[in-house]
């Protein structure tokens, strides 16, 4: 494979990889697994490690795991902007910018998760350019992410490392602010986000 077909391949097997393991979801999974075979090993390895778990678990533990895990741990949140804004205005304003990236790609966007939903951002780095220059500039949040599900030993933190792997290495800066905020946690400010509520490109649980 080329490198940009590959890149397309990987960022959509994250996306499934990091999705609610709905029947849809689990039914595209040899199909996944399939397809890591054209992606380097880098990447590949750590994507096929959460594809094997997911196929070898009980459904009913899936899902509760994954329902513990992503929608009641804070710091294991999949929405990029959390960790740099939390829920401040200035998240507001961040959104758009994801928002404003779907559509000039020209994909749907349907009621559901925010924009920086990162299984969506994923499927978004599939189709355009715009999707992996949103991973760049959001690097400190997967590299928290990463932290926070290495904490809680969860299989789900290979995923992250396989998306991490296709991006360039972190900058000093990265890192001191990835470490700043493991301290501090997110700013918080409570604002209503419901205008943002619009975007996941291949549907979702919710």
């Amino acid at each position: 494979m080329s490198q940009p077909t590959w890149r397309a391949v990987a960022a959509r097997a994250a996306s499934l990889l990091l999705r609610y393991p709905d029947q849809a979801v689990m039914a595209a999974l040899p199909v996944v697994r399939a397809a890591l075979d054209g992606v380097p090993a880098t990447v590949a390895e750590p994507l096929r490690t959460v594809a094997e778990y997911r196929a070898e678990a009980a459904p009913a533990t899936l899902a509760s795991g994954y329902v513990e895990l992503f929608d009641f741990r804070r710091r294991c949140c999949l929405h990029l902007t959390y960790y740099t804004c939390g829920d401040t205005r200035r998240r507001g304003e961040a959104l758009v910018l994801f928002a404003t990236a779907y559509r000039d790609a020209g994909l749907r966007t349907v009621d559901g998760e925010l924009p920086d939903y990162l299984p969506a951002v994923l499927d978004l780095a599939a189709h355009d350019d715009a999707g992996w220059r949103l991973l760049r500039e959001n690097r400190v949040g997967l590299d928290l992410l990463a932290r926070a599900l290495d904490t809680e030993k969860s299989v789900y933190q290979h995923a992250i490392r396989g998306v991490l792997a296709m991006l360039p290495p972190a900058q000093p800066g990265d890192i001191a602010a990835a470490l700043r905020l493991a301290r501090t946690g997110p700013p918080v400010e409570q604002v209503g986000l419901e205008p943002f509520g619009l975007v996941d490109t291949t549907g979702g649980r919710r």
